[in-house]
């Protein structure tokens, strides 16, 4: 069963730039979708709207029902609390959650992420990963059958991936419907079940991972995943 279908859309803006041209692909209910581009590719653009946050040009965006929840990659512009407790039961109460139900929703909502045991801890000194978490904390929250990470790996140390990256593996396995829109592509791939690649507002490559990594990618300006390094020489991004 499909959780999204875009159909032709097309995203045009007032200056005549085209962010995205005939752009069609579906992804069904618990699959995890990899979209890959550089910047300028037309990620984001696509991103706001399957979120509905904007319209498209031309075409159609069908949830079939679901709502998307957004995962922006800058963490901090999603706290809306002073506490993970408090920001979490922010969005929850906004879908009619009270006392009992509110407190049980926020706790099962901050233990799926591991972050109960800083409920009470001020939100803004929490870590990149952290903050990352706590924003899938708040789409658990609201039940979102959708959820969208932009750049989830975007300013984070190595510790901070590893977070990410870890609740990503769990989304997964408890079979939601996840999209990733990342160039960094090493980090994430192996758990994708559907690749696609953005370029310059096109789709340049829709399949498997796997034939995936059979293309040109650096063609579309995205770093080959697969790329060994034997010697320090190979570590030069040249």
């Amino acid at each position: 069963m499909k959780a999204l279908e875009v159909t032709g859309v097309s995203k045009i803006f007032a200056d005549k730039t085209i962010a995205l041209e005939d752009i069609s692909f579906s992804i069904d209910q618990g699959e995890f979708c990899v979209i890959a581009g550089s910047n300028g590719s037309g990620k984001s653009v696509l991103m706001s709207l399957i979120a509905g946050l904007d319209e498209p040009t031309g075409g159609s965006v069908n949830l079939f029902g679901n709502s998307a929840g957004l995962v922006f990659q800058d963490a901090d512009s999603q706290i809306l609390g002073e506490t993970p407790e408090e920001d979490v039961a922010f969005g929850a109460k906004n879908f009619g959650l009270k006392k009992e139900a509110l407190e049980a929703c926020v706790k099962s909502s901050l233990e799926q992420t591991g972050l109960l045991h800083k409920r009470s801890a001020y939100a803004r000194t929490l870590s990149g990963g952290e903050k990352r978490r706590l924003a899938v904390s708040g789409i658990l929250a609201t039940n979102r059958s959708l959820i969208i990470f932009d750049e989830p790996f975007a300013n984070l140390d190595w510790p901070g991936v590893r977070q990410v990256c870890a609740v990503l593996k769990k989304l997964k396995d408890e079979k939601k419907t996840i999209i990733v829109l990342t160039h960094e592509l090493e980090k994430i791939l192996a758990l994708a079940d559907k690749f696609i690649v953005l370029d310059k507002g096109k789709i340049r490559f829709e399949g498997t991972p796997q034939e995936g990594l059979r293309q040109n990618l650096e063609q579309w300006s995205i770093k080959n995943p697969a790329a060994h390094y034997s010697t320090l020489e190979d570590m030069l991004w040249l």
